[in-house]
């Protein structure tokens, strides 16, 4: 299965590569992370606990980050075994580039299931894939510009002055 899309980040390229390289903030935004240990250089073990459909499963694996182009990209790859759920595994490349509005970040993911998770049918399998990728972009979105202002508040702060 194959999911692409883009999200504009408004903050300069350094600034969403330092976040895109942190183990923090990808543990903060990964759904379902339980542990994300090691560094960008070395991989990482992670524990991920998901549901898919009927099926919930812990997830244990291993990330590794390669093809390291800084502050412009990098391709991210991981396996998961989830018992007798199955298996994970998958690959994203990584794009940032500067756009007046702050920063462009496109990814491209290729990811497969096997086990009782691909026995669900892939119009499930597809759709929690990109609910989950969609989740990870926007909670990566909201950890680099911070919490967004409330609408119904900015009116009245301007009325105030």
């Amino acid at each position: 299965m194959e999911l692409t899309g883009s999200r504009m980040i408004a903050a300069d390229r350094a600034t969403v590569w330092a976040y895109l390289t942190d183990p923090d903030t990808l543990r903060s935004c990964i759904p379902g992370c339980q542990e994300l240990e090691g560094t960008l250089e070395d991989g990482f073990d992670a524990v991920v606990k998901q549901k898919v459909g009927p099926v919930k499963a812990t997830f244990k694996g291993a990330v590794a980050v390669s093809d390291i182009v800084a502050p412009e990209s990098y391709t991210i790859a991981g396996e998961g075994k989830g018992g007798v759920a199955g298996f994970a595994k998958g690959r994203a490349d990584v794009r940032l580039a500067e756009v007046a509005e702050g920063t462009e970040l496109t990814y491209d993911v290729h990811a497969e299931v096997g086990g009782k998770l691909a026995q669900l049918g892939s119009r499930l399998i597809h759709g929690t894939a990109k609910k989950l990728a969609d989740q990870f972009f926007e909670n990566f979105q909201n950890e680099v510009e911070g919490p967004a202002e409330d609408a119904s508040e900015a009116p009245a702060a301007a009325e105030e002055d």
